[in-house]
Parts: structure tokens; sequence; C-alpha cells
């Protein structure tokens, strides 16, 4: 009798989370299994798609058309005609990349009328300070409840994350090197004649109050003192939070002497966030909380050294002493001292970019990520192991 060979289906929910890591995971899923995206067709999730390579063995499923709100009365036969659908597939994992109501709606729904294994991967075990909405929060307790794995990017969170989930559930996995594959067109065609010897040290990210900008900003007057050429960029799109107005007009007040700050509170381009890593030498990442950042594996790609505060995950993906510096958070004298050392000695600087490259090409790559996953999502449905 011929053996029939069964074929794992994957759905991936995104919403609300750059769609680029999702797509590189479900790009090198495929080796494994069949892999679908679920992306809502808003003028964002178009724009961001476009400038993403996705295989052409991947499955993408667009909705109609989104009105926002997102709970508008308009979208409900939008999300009950995607319910329908993805019930007609028989998916055996449905794999949520971020805890929102959006999502936990549509997942309770298709517990009723499916059957299938739930994956959510928790980016942020605890929220940033005064970005803790009821309805996130709602959200998030329901899925570490509901689901039968959870993934997260680092020992250290899973350690947190047992405080409130059962520990036989949750699995460390690394964060895939995302929001660099945008970049990659633009790294190839970039003038290098724009690049100059300028000790150009960035900051890049959304701006909030939880990224801990006014440290950097009193570690650079350090380092003005005994290099001073020193140039600050601080580019990235200003948060919305609780504190993090407030914060900014303080983070402008502080930045006394403008002559060696750049600040680009905005949405950066692809294009213009590649300039300003090949420009820089070093990546700061002072943050007096978080758990994990996209950041650090796009500084790597750039083989840029990153100094980083010891919060969250952070220690775990930058390696001190080898990809970078790990540093107290809130301690400016201490990312000043490191500052100052990465720019004296070029070698050095140059050895941990490197270093911080192949980390991304061996441990972050899409396909050692896509490895692991398979692995619990076997875990879970017995009759693929």
């Amino acid at each position: 009798m011929k053996k029939v060979v069964l074929i794992m289906k994957v759905l991936y929910l995104p919403f609300n989370l750059p769609l680029d890591y999702t797509v590189q995971l479900a790009n090198a899923i495929t080796k494994y299994c069949e892999a679908s995206i679920l992306v809502f067709d808003t003028p964002q999730q178009r724009g961001e798609f476009s400038e993403l390579s996705v295989s052409p063995r991947v499955n993408v499923i667009w909705t109609d058309k989104v009105k926002f709100p997102v709970f508008h009365p308009y979208n409900i036969k939008v999300f009950f005609k995607l319910i329908k659908k993805i019930k007609s597939e028989n998916y055996n994992i449905i794999h949520i990349q971020e805890c929102r109501l959006l999502n936990l709606f549509i997942v309770i729904v298709l517990k009723i009328v499916s059957n299938f294994k739930l994956v959510t991967t928790i980016h942020d075990v605890n929220f940033h300070p005064g970005e803790e909405k009821i309805t996130t929060k709602f959200a998030k307790f329901f899925f570490e409840r509901l689901s039968d794995v959870i993934f997260v990017h680092g020992e250290k969170l899973k350690k947190e994350l047992e405080k409130n989930v059962k520990k036989n559930k949750i699995f460390v996995i690394p964060m895939i090197g995302h929001n660099i594959s945008p970049m990659e067109r633009y790294i190839e065609d970039f003038d290098d004649s724009k690049i100059s010897d300028e000790n150009i040290i960035l900051f890049f990210g959304r701006i909030g109050y939880y990224k801990g900008l006014e440290y950097l900003i009193k570690a650079s007057e350090v380092v003005k003192k005994v290099v001073p050429d020193i140039k600050v960029i601080i580019a990235g799109r200003v948060e919305k939070g609780k504190y993090d107005i407030t914060n900014f007009n303080k983070i402008k007040k502080m930045i006394k002497n403008k002559d060696y700050f750049e600040l680009h509170p905005y949405y950066i381009s692809w294009k213009y966030a590649t300039e300003l890593f090949i420009k820089s030498k070093i990546v700061v990442l002072p943050y007096i909380e978080g758990s994990q950042t996209g950041v650090v594996p796009v500084a790597y790609r750039f083989k840029k050294p990153v100094i980083a505060t010891d919060v969250g995950a952070l220690s775990e993906i930058v390696e001190n002493g080898k990809t970078g510096y790990i540093v107290p958070p809130k301690d400016f004298k201490a990312i000043a001292d490191k500052i100052i050392k990465l720019i004296k000695n070029d070698e050095l600087r140059l050895k941990m970019g490197k270093e911080g490259y192949k980390k991304l090409k061996d441990d972050l790559s899409p396909n050692t990520v896509a490895s692991i996953t398979v692995r619990v999502y076997k875990s879970i449905n017995n009759q693929f192991l």
C-alpha cells in the first residue's frame, strides 16, 4: 500500500506587526510545510507588502478592503467572510504574531468552527511604561491561556512569562533579522562617496519614553570632551503613549549643542535608513526597559557594533565584548566609556561588526528560526512526528 504523506498547513496572522518578520519566517518554513499569510487590505499593509520579497510558495490571503477603525460595522462582513475562508482550508497551525483584540476575535470564532493548534509569539512579555492599554491587556491575558504554545525571544523573557503561564508551553526562538530585506536594494545602489570618516553614533527606532534617550544625550556630552568631532543621530517617529510626547519635549530641551546632533522625529524611509546605518560607526540602544528589539539585527547587517543596556533579553542578542557591549540601564557614564573605547579602536570596532554580521547569518537567519519553529509545530501535532 502506498504511504500517504501528510503535509502540515500553517496560517500566519501578522496583524499590527511589521510584515517583514512574518514573510521571512513563512518563506523559510515552506521547506517543511505549507504556509499562508493573512494580510488585511489597508493602505499601510499594501505599501509595506510591496517592499517585501515573498516566496511564490507562500500563499498570500488578502482580505477585502478594511475600514477604520478596525471594529467599524462595515468590517463585520469582511471578517466573517474571512473566517469562512480560513475554516475551509483546515489549517493545522494558526500562528499569531501579536496579541491584539482583532486577532483574539478571529481566533475565538475559529475555535468554535474549526480544529487547529494555536501558536502565539509574544514579543513584549511586559507592556512598556505608559502603553498598558486595557484592550491589549485583555487580549494578551486570553492568548496566554488559549495558546497551545507561546514563543518568546529570550530565556530571560521566558522566565518572566512563567509567572503567568505554564512553563512547558513556552519556547524560546531567536528573533529573525527582520526590517533588513527592504533595505537590501538600497545597500547595492548606495553611493560609497557619501561615506565620510565622521564619528557618527546612531539611535534608530521609535522614539518612546522607555528608550532612555536622555542617557544617550548625557553620554554624548561626556564623549564630546574626548572626541570633539562626535555626531549623534536620533532617527525614528515619536510614539504617542502616555509619557512619550512629554519625554520627547524633554529630550529636545536637553540637546543644548545642536551642532553635533541630528534629530529626525518622523517615519524614516528604507532608503534613508540604509544611508544612516552605512554612515554610522556605532549603534546605541540606551533603553531603560524593554523585551527585545529588531534594531540589533539591522545593525549587524551593516556590521556595526551595538551598545545596549541590560534590559529584557538584549544581553542574549548582543554578546558583551564580542558583537558589542552591554551596560547597566540609566548609566550614561558606562555608555560614554564604551562609545569612546570603540571610536578610539578601529580594529576592535570593525572586528565586533564582523562578529555581529556572522551572528545574524548563523543564529538569526530565517532558516535557523524556521527549523526550530517547525520542530515545535510538530511536537503539538502528533500526526506529523
